[in-house]
């Protein structure tokens, strides 16, 4: 039951085949079977439980809300929940209780699902690992996979296998690794830079960034107000599509959300790809990606021409400029937000009562990690009077040039972009925290214009590398043509057959879990 979709499992409990009581059980136990990963921040075991019973009863009267209704979910810890500690990850908000929720949470609740937890991530979201929080790092569940182990031992022999585990990507890391466990059949992560896609890509599931206004901002504590968008991460495209169903549509708590009203997301199954016009950009062939995702990425584009799809190279000429543009932009926008954390009002205060500057420097000092406080240096340095036009300003610029980018691309006929998500396969945590975060930021090449361009992307899962590691590619659509997007990825992940994740050794002593093994590797419809 576990291995299956949101919409199977929704279908088993509209008829009856298990209790919205008996699926959250089997979720916490595995939530608690799969502790060393790392993913939960906070479990929120008795709320999920009153949840689920509410549900029952509603499926009992034969009332039940819709899709979602006693379907197990979780949330990035970025995200305010009413009643239920909300940290960022980071000590400066340690102990915060938010006294509501974010409106993405109130929806998904407002259908009936059940809240399994608050997952980890990044400090404040600030990291593409999900290795810098201060509740220790993610670690990806294909490192435990029969996949990776099998490789791996044809490969090396003496290595210890327990220190050799890789990292899920981020921010979004704990939810990636959520949904790719089998312990939620959905999660809500958010993604300002990639930090839904990267971690998607990097735990075999699929990450979905709305366009940028189709779903509220509103308590999600915010990183970079114009480029922050709660992200979706689920097991298959058209979970996602049923998720974003839900969150989608206006808010009047969130002025950059669209006044339209929203229709339901239903995907239609696409069997003739020979109208659709797909662009591959060829400033993204850079020296950096690996030749296996440059491969997979070849593969796919000729996949789709093939099937009669037009498949064309088109040109992104600012995306050189994209990194630099972005971390000016980021920082300026982290410096401004973070100055909310001052002691006073919520979260860490020191000790210190010398003055009331001594008492904000501590606070400030203890609060936030090296990362954060690197990234509010370097935005207040930008925003400096005397640094304001030349920083600032210009990369607003840098900004509507890149994404007149990719209006000219879209104007042209182009319907959908196929990119790769990120330059390789997951790296073990030994290998990433080598590298230090400034230079990391390398690896959201192909992410980040998407977020200053507001335009919606998805990365699915692809193909395992000969590592036996999940390798996702992305598809970049129209602004507010996330529907559009979707069906072509649904399509996409039709055809490619990704391989469902065999954590069996991870489950052996849980086999009542997965009732047998030809479940746990269910193929995803």
């Amino acid at each position: 039951m576990l291995g299956r979709t949101l919409r199977e499992v929704s279908v088993a409990l509209k008829q009856g085949q298990i209790t919205p009581t008996e699926l959250c059980q089997r979720c916490l136990s595995l939530i608690k079977k799969t502790k060393f990963l790392n993913a939960y921040i906070t479990v929120s075991e008795e709320v999920a439980l009153k949840q689920a019973e509410e549900s029952e009863k509603r499926y009992k009267k034969g009332h039940s809300l819709g899709d979602l209704d006693g379907i197990p979910i979780a949330v990035k810890d970025n995200f305010s929940t009413s009643g239920i500690e909300t940290t960022c990850a980071s000590n400066m908000l340690k102990g915060y209780v938010p006294p509501y929720n974010a409106t993405v949470v109130q929806k998904l609740l407002d259908q009936g699902a059940l809240l399994m937890g608050k997952t980890n991530l990044d400090e404040f979201a600030m990291g593409s690992g999900s290795t810098d929080g201060i509740f220790g790092p993610v670690k990806n569940p294909w490192s435990y996979s029969k996949q990776y182990r099998e490789k791996r031992k044809q490969n090396s022999h003496s290595e210890n296998e327990d220190s050799n585990w890789l990292i899920t990507g981020g921010s979004s890391g704990g939810s990636a690794a959520a949904v790719s466990a089998f312990t939620c059949f959905a999660a809500l992560g958010s993604d300002t830079g990639g930090s839904t896609r990267n971690p998607a890509a990097h735990c075999g599931v699929v990450g979905l960034k709305p366009s940028y206004g189709l779903v509220s901002r509103h308590g999600l504590i915010p990183l970079v107000n114009s480029m922050d968008v709660p992200g979706i991460l689920t097991r298959c495209v058209d979970d996602a599509a049923t998720v974003l169903g839900v969150l989608a549509g206006h808010d009047p708590k969130d002025s950059t959300t669209i006044q339209d009203p929203v229709k339901p997301f239903t995907l239609p199954s696409l069997t003739d790809v020979s109208k659709l016009y797909i662009g591959i950009p060829k400033e993204y062939l850079t020296p950096e990606l690996s030749s296996e995702v440059q491969s997979l990425w070849s593969k796919a584009a000729n996949l789709f021409e093939s099937e009669g799809a037009k498949v064309t190279e088109v040109s992104l000429p600012h995306t050189s400029y994209s990194i630099v543009c972005y971390h000016v932009l980021c920082t300026s926008e982290v410096a401004s937000n973070m100055a909310r954390f001052d002691g006073l009002e919520y979260g860490h205060r020191c000790d210190s009562d010398v003055s009331t500057e001594a008492m904000y420097a501590a606070t400030r000092r203890e609060g936030f990690n090296d990362v954060v406080r690197g990234r509010i240096l370097s935005g207040n340095f930008f925003l400096l009077k005397e640094n304001y036009e030349n920083y600032f300003v210009k990369a607003q610029k840098v900004r509507r040039l890149i994404a007149n980018d990719f209006v000219n691309v879209f104007n042209s006929g182009v319907d959908v972009l196929l990119t790769p998500t990120t330059l390789s396969e997951a790296v073990p945590y030994t290998e990433f925290i080598k590298e230090d975060n400034r230079t990391r930021s390398a690896q959201d090449i192909f992410t980040q214009a998407v977020n200053m361009a507001g335009l919606p992307a998805v990365s699915v899962p692809m193909a395992l590398s000969s590592q036996g590691l999940p390798i996702g590619l992305q598809f970049i659509g129209r602004a507010f043509c996330d529907q559009q997007l979707l069906t072509v990825a649904k399509w996409f992940e039709k055809q490619v057959q990704f391989p469902v994740i065999q954590l069996q050794e991870l489950m052996d002593d849980c086999s009542s879990v997965f009732e047998n093994e030809k479940l746990a590797s269910v193929s995803l419809k």
